[in-house]
């Protein structure tokens, strides 16, 4: 009998912490978390936006603070941090001239501008307003009024007016009023003077698509392009809408948008008319399909243009130079690739005779420019670093701002700095600390505004010099003294070798403010290995998001394994064709962690994720069953083959092959063991809901246990009450399946 009791005692002290059954008061300290309840609430001034003037003379920002929130400016002359204007007057305005009363820290206001020296402009509450600086009399703006349709474009010059007429392409004189049709055979689904667009809704069986006009002008008005879509033979997905309290059937809806192979798919031409002539001046460009991303940018030069596109499969990418007048073309990137082309771009510089692109070519993303009389490539950057943009093109110097990644030796290849190239090479850092930059210029390029912080390290924005990037002002900083009073701790970066064994690989972190290192805590991967993304916090305003769920006694992972973006063009490639095993590094990552930390608990381990997040989870409860043990998949593309034919050609390849059907959730739904929960918005035009019904089927017809939610009225993001009920839903499937304790529904998200 003391051995019976001796072993009890030892069960009951060995239960871990989470055994016991939540309270509202745990609840109440998660959704205090949430960034409704927080961004701005609790915690302030993580990133601030600025907006620059029209004039060049400034910028403005609002500083958040426990008191609300107050306009702050800076002007080019002092370089100080000053009022916008008179809170307090202002408030008195309102009420005095409206009647409207707003607390001096309740201003909603944009728009924001100088009419001159004593005036400024914005508009608040649906209305523009006019605020004299001197006497803060208010007035409302009159505003004048220039009659535009979407489905005009006039000219730059000022002569033509671009429309379309039953499915053709026509310009009018705006000096006579004279009509040209400039094209002859346009028809319902052959249609000039229009675009694709990719969220086209068609309503009901025999519905239209909803009419759109695009054309574009060259810069002295003598040529217009425009595309001719062809919807002959495309085909369709289909969505049912239950949600329409006023229908008692379902509304059918459609949208063109094609699969992985499919040959049925929305064609463009790209199509160029001579203004003088009236005539189409033709061009060896093909028809393209709609997922070839052809566009143009004119050049300053009659009559030449840029064209840019991509060869179906994403292996080959070219911009050529056409020029109308002499019909000829010429080719000045090639940009090819074994596997895919993913995130290139060129910008042009003629002002110095160049075009400037982005290429992996050399294994990773670097800057580099053609030479436009000799057409000579030159690398304006070299090394084993990420170039992730271009911010900001200098037109008289040439000189080029990046924004790289992985260049200063020690720091996390996932922060990203300032740097200033020239167009002879020569690279210099314009921001030195070693945290993650965000980065916005004036319109004139002489100054830069910096966000700059580490998932660990609070925001500071400041006001830099773009020639030097020396700090000129500080314009805020974050404020978390509410939450770090509360026991609030910021994630806890890890890193360590990827199944290469030689790749450095990073991830944080989220432990609840009541942590305790001598409990076990199970684990919850917030997952999105798409490869066109990373998930790595790299900077401060992300240090929360995912707080509220580990605060129902979780941790919560967030990584980066092979095969996201960002990295080495090797890196990258570890996902191509190989979609399947992007989780491989996270379960090396979780059972690294749990031999790290005795804290971590790797028999229970929890995954969740939305779109190509679900498909993660999916693949993690049916790929790595014994491992994971709980998952919800919302949103999920379960099987590539029908999807949205470009993020699958992209990744997975093309033409569709074997590895389709293998990477397949719905081929593997026999493995199910654990718990998952499949949800869809019932009309996600993005990542269609019929796989996630199809999956729901298989794991039917395998007589596996599992669980679904759809949301009638709900996109691929969900809102309102229904982004309420799923995270609900979410935060209970795990408290229940995971942490193993009744879950409580009656709680407050606000």
């Amino acid at each position: 009998m003391k051995y019976f009791y001796y072993v009890f005692f030892l069960l009951i002290l060995s239960a871990p912490l989470q055994s016991q059954n939540l309270t509202q008061e745990d609840y109440g300290r998660a959704v205090s978390y949430l960034n409704d309840n927080l961004n701005n609430k609790t915690i302030f001034n993580t990133h601030t936006s600025v907006n620059w003037f029209e004039n060049g003379l400034g910028l403005w920002f609002i500083e958040y603070s426990g008191k609300g929130k107050v306009y702050k400016t800076v002007d080019f002359k002092e370089h100080k941090v000053k009022p916008l204007f008179d809170h307090g007057k202002l408030s008195e305005a309102f009420q005095k001239t409206f009647g409207e009363e707003i607390k001096p820290t309740d201003f909603s206001l944009r728009n924001i501008e100088y009419d001159d020296e004593k005036h400024l402009s914005f508009l608040s509450l649906g209305k523009a307003y006019v605020l004299n600086l001197e006497n803060y009399s208010l007035q409302i703006k009159e505003e004048s009024k220039v009659a535009e349709t979407p489905f005009e474009s006039k000219s730059p010059n000022g002569k033509w007016i671009a429309y379309t007429e039953d499915y053709n392409l026509y310009i009018k004189s705006t000096e006579s009023n004279e009509v040209h049709q400039l094209s002859f055979d346009g028809k319902k689904g052959y249609e000039y003077g229009t675009y694709y667009g990719w969220y086209d809704i068609i309503e009901g069986e025999n519905g239209e698509r909803p009419r759109r006009f695009a054309v574009n002008w060259s810069p002295d008005s003598k040529w217009l392009s425009t595309k001719r879509i062809d919807l002959s033979i495309a085909e369709k997905m289909y969505l049912l809408d239950w949600s329409q309290d006023s229908l008692y059937k379902p509304k059918l809806l459609s949208y063109y948008r094609g699969s992985p192979g499919d040959t049925t798919l929305v064609k463009e031409r790209a199509i160029f008319y001579n203004i003088d002539t009236k005539k189409e001046q033709k061009t060896n460009f093909p028809e393209f399909t709609h997922l070839n991303r052809f566009s143009i940018k004119w050049s300053d030069k009659s009559g030449v243009f840029y064209a840019n596109y991509i060869e179906r499969g994403y292996k080959k990418e070219y911009v050529k130079t056409v020029d109308l007048n002499a019909h000829t073309e010429r080719t000045l990137i090639e940009e090819t690739s074994p596997t895919n082309i993913d995130n290139f771009t060129y910008f042009t510089l003629e002002e110095k005779g160049k075009l400037i692109f982005l290429s992996e070519r050399s294994g990773w993303r670097q800057l580099y420019s053609v030479d436009l009389k000799t057409y000579e490539i030159s690398a304006l950057t070299k090394g084993d670093f990420y170039v992730n943009d271009i911010s900001f093109i200098d037109k008289s110097s040439g000189d080029i701002y990046v924004l790289a990644s992985g260049k200063e030796i020690g720091n996390n290849p996932y922060h990203q700095q300032l740097y200033k190239v020239a167009l002879k090479g020569k690279m210099t850092l314009l921001t030195p600390e070693n945290t993650h930059h965000r980065v916005s210029f004036s319109k004139d390029g002489k100054y830069f505004v910096d966000n700059y912080s580490t998932v660990n390290m609070p925001t500071k924005t400041v006001l830099r010099a773009s020639k030097t990037g020396r700090i000129i002002t500080q314009l805020s900083a974050a404020d978390i003294a509410h939450v770090a009073a509360k026991g609030w701790n910021s994630p806890e970066v890890f890193q360590l070798l990827a199944k290469d064994n030689k790749t450095t690989i990073y991830g944080a972190l989220w432990k609840p403010t009541n942590f305790d290192a001598s409990k076990s805590y199970p684990l919850i991967d917030a997952t999105y290995t798409g490869p066109h993304t990373q998930r790595f916090p790299k900077s401060f305003d992300v240090a929360f998001s995912n707080q509220a769920l580990s605060e129902l006694g979780f941790i919560v992972m967030q990584m980066d394994g092979l095969g996201t973006s960002g990295r080495s063009k090797a890196f990258h490639d570890h996902s191509y064709k190989n979609m399947e095993n992007n989780l491989e590094d996270h379960v090396l990552a979780i059972k690294y962690l749990g031999e790290k930390f005795s804290w971590v608990d790797t028999e229970r381990v929890g995954i969740f994720g939305h779109s190509a997040g679900g498909y993660d989870t999916g693949r993690a409860m049916l790929g790595f069953p014994d491992f994971f043990k709980v998952g919800v998949a919302s949103a999920a593309d379960h099987d590539f083959r029908m999807e949205k034919v470009w993020w699958p050609e992209m990744y997975q390849g093309w033409p569709v092959d074997e590895t389709y059907e293998k990477v397949s959730n719905i081929t593997n739904a026999k493995n199910l063991k654990g718990k998952l929960l499949l949800v869809h918005g019932g009309i996600d035009e993005n990542v269609n809901p019929s796989a996630t019904f199809k999956l729901a089927e298989a794991l039917v017809n395998a007589d596996r246990d599992f669980d679904m939610l759809i949301l009638p009225s709900q996109s691929h993001g969900f809102e309102g009450k229904a982004r309420s009920y799923f995270m609900k839903r979410q935060w209970n499937y795990f408290v229940e399946h995971l942490l193993g304790v009744k879950p409580i529904w009656d709680f407050n998200l606000e």
